[in-house]
């Protein structure tokens, strides 16, 4: 894999090259300084400022250089709209087609300065942290404290141009007007939701897009599915053509998401009455819901691994294990056992394939489609989180077939058995592996090679993969050093090594992460118990209770990604969410002998919703922040927020059983403790890297 700095060289823009950052004499200088700093010729605080002066004068350049470009383009975009404006006099379709193409032609040099934007941003970044790294010291917060947050900041022009989304939104509109035919203009701005169709404008868009990292609802469901988006503009292979994408393969891994987490939820409203039924205490319920939890920690790890090789057969093997895990916990109640019970959660956390679904779309769907499959993917665990609840309400009969019990406890495990064994039917009928696994035997090639696009996770831009053959023998010496654990492509090979990549940012992402999904299990899981000893709710009031809060995931979504993003940065968000899921849980605890159905209601509506919030944000951050090592393999960063989430669940769901000792009087204020203080600490952590986490 070519090095940042052979990159560099290799893909500047020949007559711009005077104005790009200078990577290799900043690395020269950084190697200088340790040397003076060793032998005491200077110290720590002289680095500091002449470094920082250095790095001024660099990033002034490149943002005059940029601005008058921005100019360039705006007075040739200001000479064709006057062309524009005398066709509306006379139309003449040849001179329409003549300007289109002047706009477009236009579009093209846009995309080259972007191109020289998204270098220059990248350099900056990449030479920040190797500072970092050289000197030990935070160097990158105490930089982009003093400079992003300034008024008159020219960071933030590397990272934030509004003038160049000025000039995008000139291009788009002036070439919306001349898309129609017959005269017929059609402004943009009275038709927001029509999408221009034109291959400059998208291009321009993605990279905007990916540069400045405004986001949408589907890219913010994108992000939220923690699925590696390759960048479409980059030199990268994309492994995946329109000819050897399945449809139906990508369907099959989206309904197997569904399935899992309705399966999941279908038994919160009624797993305490099962565990009274067996003779065992209402909160036992804790260990029944979490038993699955357990199961998934260790499922998640192998079926990582087995997506490598294959992703039918872990997908079969899935199947079966829940088609068997809930028919052992429906037919525990007339053989009256937990044990039973408990074993058929198990199995089915055993077939937990989200780690397959997540790879099968990172690996199998074209880079064009691929955000939408990733909204899907969350859309899909949403809806499925959303119908559990709903549907157990649904379940509220009894009746007896032979010897076999049907009632509220046992018809949610029927139910998902059948719905597994059709599933397993159809998939074994119309799943198709992927080419590149049937090609493997006869063209042997590393097993991620699919996804070195998704490097770019680390940089939050895509960079061209072009390599520069005729780079001088002292340019590849000098670049030796970027071959360390920052531009290294091998992804972790175990849990260790992962563990070694992880930044102060990225384990306080992976906290934030643990600390959300501990306050939702706690509040869903112990849902049943605490409405039924304080308010009497029945089973069907839970069950809507649930598929209420399930429901509110979608359109909280929706208003993050299309608005919310677009007017806060994402750490402005985060921290924002952690205070109000704080307020929720606070809100939460009984202070008073009283403790009213509205005082429950708001309280899990606000730490819901804003755990939502969070959990979309955090992992759209923790896609930044993390190495790019993480980004494939088996031990890959989906597959550390999925332990991390699943470990918090399991703990949630041992604290309610752990607490129910004491009582059901005492339970809601003891399980309320541990998410108290854990959002605590997430919030004081997240304030310690908030300078990190742009």
């Amino acid at each position: 894999m070519v090095n940042f700095g052979k990159k560099l060289m290799a893909d500047q823009v020949e007559e711009w090259k005077g104005y790009y950052i200078n990577y290799k004499s900043l690395k020269k200088m950084l190697k200088q300084y340790v040397q003076q700093t060793q032998l005491g010729d200077k110290d720590r605080e002289q680095v500091l400022k002449e470094f920082s002066r250095i790095l001024d004068d660099q990033i002034e350049r490149i943002v005059l250089f940029l601005l008058q470009q921005q100019g360039h383009l705006a007075s040739r975009i200001e000479e064709l709209g006057e062309q524009r404006i005398a066709l509306l006099e006379q139309y003449d379709i040849s001179q329409v087609s003549q300007l289109r193409d002047a706009y477009r032609e236009v579009g093209r040099d846009l995309i080259k300065l972007l191109r020289f934007v998204d270098m220059n941003a990248t350099g900056i970044r990449k030479i920040l942290k190797k500072f970092d790294k050289r000197f030990g010291y935070r160097f990158t917060d105490y930089y982009v404290t003093t400079r992003a947050n300034h008024p008159y900041s020219q960071l933030q022009q590397v990272f934030k141009q509004v003038g160049i989304v000025a000039v995008v939104g000139a291009l788009s509109r002036n070439l919306e007007y001349l898309q129609h035919h017959q005269g017929s203009f059609v402004s943009i701005y009275d038709h927001p939701s029509v999408i221009l169709k034109d291959p400059i404008i998208d291009q321009v868009n993605h990279a905007v897009q990916k540069l400045t990292h405004a986001t949408n609802f589907m890219q913010f469901l994108g992000q939220h599915s923690l699925i590696a988006q390759e960048d479409a503009q980059s030199g990268s292979e994309d492994l995946v053509d329109d000819q050897s994408y399945h449809f139906m393969s990508l369907l099959l891994n989206l309904v197997n998401t569904f399935l899992y987490m309705v399966n999941t939820y279908i038994i919160v409203p009624t797993a305490d009455d099962y565990s009274v039924s067996l003779g065992a205490a209402a909160t036992v319920c804790g260990i029944i819901i979490g038993s699955m939890a357990v199961a998934q920690v260790f499922s998640s790890v192998y079926f990582s691994a087995w997506s490598n090789k294959s992703y039918f057969r872990p997908l079969v093997f899935s199947s079966i294990m829940l088609f068997f895990g809930n028919l052992l916990y429906a037919l525990a109640y007339d053989l009256n056992s937990l044990t039973i019970l408990l074993v058929g959660r198990l199995l089915c956390g055993l077939g937990s394939a989200r780690a397959v679904n997540r790879r099968y779309i990172s690996d199998c769907v074209p880079i064009k489609i691929r955000l939408q499959a990733s909204a899907g993917f969350v859309s899909a665990s949403a809806l499925g989180m959303s119908c559990g609840p709903a549907l157990a309400g649904f379940l509220q009969i009894k009746f007896k077939i032979y010897s076999l019990t049907f009632n509220q406890s046992t018809l949610p495990g029927w139910v998902m058995s059948v719905a597994w064994l059709v599933y397993l039917l159809w998939l074994w009928l119309t799943f198709k592996e992927p080419e590149h696994f049937t090609k493997t035997a006869s063209e042997p090639q590393p097993s991620e090679s699919g996804h070195q696009g998704s490097a770019n996770l680390e940089d939050g831009i895509a960079q061209p993969l072009i390599l520069g053959r005729g780079q001088r023998q002292d340019e590849n010496t000098e670049d030796n050093d970027d071959n360390d654990s920052e531009s290294s492509h091998e992804p972790a090979r175990s849990i260790a090594s992962a563990y070694r990549l992880l930044t102060p940012s990225v384990k306080v992402q992976l906290l934030i992460y643990f600390m959300l999904k501990y306050a939702m299990e706690i509040l869903l899981s112990e849902s049943s118990v605490i409405t039924t000893y304080y308010f009497s709710w029945s089973t069907s009031a839970v069950a809507i209770f649930l598929a209420i809060l399930g429901l509110t995931v979608l359109p909280v979504n929706a208003i993050v990604g299309s608005y919310i993003t677009n007017w806060f940065e994402d750490r402005q968000i985060l921290l924002a969410s952690e205070v109000m899921v704080l307020l929720g849980i606070i809100m939460s605890f009984r202070f008073t002998p009283h403790y009213s159905i509205p005082q429950y209601v708001i309280s899990a509506l606000i730490t819901f919703v804003f755990a939502e919030v969070l959990e979309g944000v955090n992992l759209s951050l923790l896609s930044r922040v993390m190495s790019s090592r993480l980004s494939r393999g088996t031990y890959n960063g989906g597959l550390l927020s999925t332990e991390a989430g699943t470990l918090a669940r399991v703990i949630a769901d041992a604290t309610i059983t752990a607490a129910g000792y004491l009582g059901p009087d005492l339970l809601l204020n003891v399980t309320l403790l541990p998410p108290l203080l854990i959002s605590i600490v997430s919030i004081a952590a997240t304030l310690y890297t908030y300078n990190t986490l742009y």
